[in-house]
C-alpha cells in the first residue's frame, strides 16, 4: 500500500510538468502544420486566409531557393559538426588528466559557448570585415594579402563554418571529457600493464567505452546545425546571393521578410522531417538508450 502511495504521489508531481511540457512542445508543432495548408500574413485577420490544401508541399518540391539552403545546410552541418567532433575529442582527451594549469584551459575553452550567438556574429563580423578586421591585418603582417572574407561565396561560408567551430567545440569538449572522466580507471589501467600505448588506450579502450557519448553530442549537434539563424544573420544575412543561407534562415526570410507565414510552416515541417530522419540514422547505427538497457 505504502509503494503504491508512493507510485501515485510521484505522477501527481510528474504528470503536470509533463503536460506543460507537451503543450509546450505539441501546440506550436499542431499550429504550423495548420498553418501549411493555408496563404496568410502577418498582421491580416485571421479569417482573411486562403486554402492552399497541399499547394504549398507540391510548390516547394520545385522551389530551387529552398534545395539551395538546403545544399547549403548539408554542407555547412557536414563540416561544423565533424570539426568540432574531432577537435573537441582531442581537447578533452589532451586535459582529462589533473595536469598544471588545465582548469584555467578549461574555463578558456568554455567562454564561447556562454556567449550569445548574435554577440558571436557581432564579434566575427568585426574580425572578418576586409578593411579594418584583425584578421586580415595580422595576415598583413605575414605578408599575405587581405582576403574578402564575407564577398565570395566559398569564403563566406568558411568564415561562416569557423564561427560556429569557434563556438560550439567546447560543447562537445565539455560532453566528452565529462564521458572519460567517468571511466573506471581500472580498465585504463589494466589496458596499460597489457602493453598498450597512449594511442592503442585511447582508440581501443577509451573511445568504446564512451562511444554512448560520443553519439549523444552527435546527434545533438546535428539537431542544432538545422536551427542555426542567429549568427549566420548577422555574419552574412545568407549572402552573398544564397551561398550562405542555411535552411532556417530561409525559413525566417519567408515568414518575415516575404511574409508568406503558410509557406515558411510548409518549410519548417519539411526541416523537421530531415531532422528527425538524420536523428533515427544515427540512433539506428548505435542506439545509446538500447545499450544502457542490455
Amino acid at each position: 500500500m505504502a509503494l503504491k502511495k508512493s507510485f501515485l504521489g510521484t505522477y501527481m508531481f510528474v504528470v503536470p510538468a509533463g503536460f506543460i511540457m507537451a503543450l509546450g512542445l505539441l501546440y506550436p508543432l499542431v499550429m504550423a502544420f495548420q498553418l501549411s495548408f493555408f496563404d496568410w500574413g502577418m498582421g491580416t485577420p485571421w479569417e482573411s486566409r486562403e486554402s492552399m490544401g497541399v499547394g504549398w508541399f507540391v510548390y516547394m518540391l520545385s522551389d530551387k531557393a529552398v534545395w539551395e539552403s538546403f545544399w547549403v545546410t548539408l554542407r555547412f552541418g557536414f563540416w561544423v559538426v565533424s570539426i568540432e567532433m574531432i577537435i573537441g575529442t582531442l581537447l578533452a582527451l589532451l586535459l582529462e588528466k589533473p595536469i598544471r594549469g588545465a582548469s584555467i584551459f578549461r574555463t578558456m575553452f568554455i567562454l564561447p559557448l556562454m556567449i550569445s550567438p548574435v554577440v558571436v556574429g557581432l564579434i566575427w563580423r568585426y574580425l572578418f570585415d576586409a578593411r579594418a578586421g584583425m584578421i586580415n591585418y595580422y595576415l598583413g603582417v605575414i605578408g599575405i594579402k587581405p582576403v574578402l572574407w564575407l564577398a565570395s561565396p566559398e569564403m563566406a561560408l568558411t568564415s561562416l563554418i569557423i564561427s560556429d567551430i569557434w563556438q560550439w567545440t567546447p560543447f562537445i569538449f565539455i560532453i566528452v571529457l565529462a564521458g572519460l572522466q567517468a571511466l573506471p580507471s581500472e580498465v585504463v589501467e589494466a589496458s596499460r600493464i597489457d602493453g598498450a600505448n597512449w594511442w592503442q588506450s585511447t582508440l581501443l579502450v577509451k573511445l568504446p567505452m564512451i562511444k554512448t557519448v560520443l553519439l549523444i553530442a552527435l546527434l545533438m549537434r546535428i539537431i542544432d546545425v538545422y536551427k542555426v539563424v542567429e549568427v549566420v544573420f548577422i555574419l552574412t544575412f545568407g549572402g552573398p546571393g544564397r551561398s550562405t543561407e542555411l535552411l532556417a534562415l530561409h525559413i525566417y526570410k519567408t515568414a518575415f521578410t516575404a511574409q508568406q507565414l503558410g509557406y515558411a510552416s510548409a518549410i519548417s515541417i519539411l526541416l523537421l522531417a530531415i531532422v528527425t530522419l538524420l536523428s533515427i540514422l544515427v540512433l539506428a547505427f548505435a542506439n545509446p538508450m538500447k545499450e544502457q538497457k542490455e
